[in-house]
């Protein structure tokens, strides 16, 4: 069994569909603060979800000796290497589509698990990803019916639910932008001996 340092449904999703062991802990992070104290020592978007992910699972390996904890981040960059948050409020995330539209972004999806307060695995995944040219009434419209889940996701969008709409062309692992490198993990598991080989 491993312990999965989130409440994210989606990440609980695909675990519970690969048929892998897990409870899932709440990390207690204060991720913005975190966030902002790490791009404060210049670290770029992928260097940034690996080093949330190391974060959540070192906090969660604190409470649970000997045990295996995962610890997940996501992070979304633009091709000029800015950086975009999750939304704080519903404008903003018309804003962040609206920023997104038509363009290419990249989603940087990590994994780090930790053993006794020392990480001993770590995968980040990265998906391009472009998004068609979105109309305001698209964006109004897209909102008004996904805004209660997307909400909590960075580029406000759940590629499992209406989000796939926003898209036009996605290069990479579906599973990472449901916010896990999945099969990096299992294949992690069963050399562990967590899962069978």
């Amino acid at each position: 069994m491993i312990v999965l340092a989130s409440q994210s449904a989606s990440r609980r999703a695909l675990l519970e569909a690969a048929q892998v062991p897990f409870e899932a802990l709440s990390p207690g992070v204060d991720e913005e603060a975190a966030k902002d104290a790490l791009r404060a020592d210049g670290l770029d978007a992928r260097a940034l979800a690996d080093a949330l992910a190391e974060l959540k699972a070192l906090k969660v390996s604190r409470r649970v000796p000997g045990g295996l904890v995962l610890g997940c981040d996501q992070t979304l960059s633009l091709d000029d290497g800015s950086m975009i948050d999750k939304a704080v409020d519903r404008a903003d995330a018309a804003r962040i589509l609206r920023l997104l539209s038509g363009r290419v972004h990249h989603l940087h999806s990590a994994a780090v698990i930790v053993l006794n307060g020392e990480p001993i695995w770590r995968h980040v995944e990265r998906v391009r990803m472009t998004v068609r040219p979105l109309s305001d009434g698209f964006i109004d419209t897209y909102l008004n019916g996904d805004w209660d889940e997307c909400r909590w996701c960075v580029g406000c969008y759940r590629i499992e639910g209406p989000g796939a709409q926003l898209f036009s062309k996605v290069e990479g692992s579906q599973f990472a932008i449901q916010g896990l490198p999945l099969l990096p993990l299992l294949d992690f598991l069963r050399v562990r001996g967590v899962l069978a080989a």
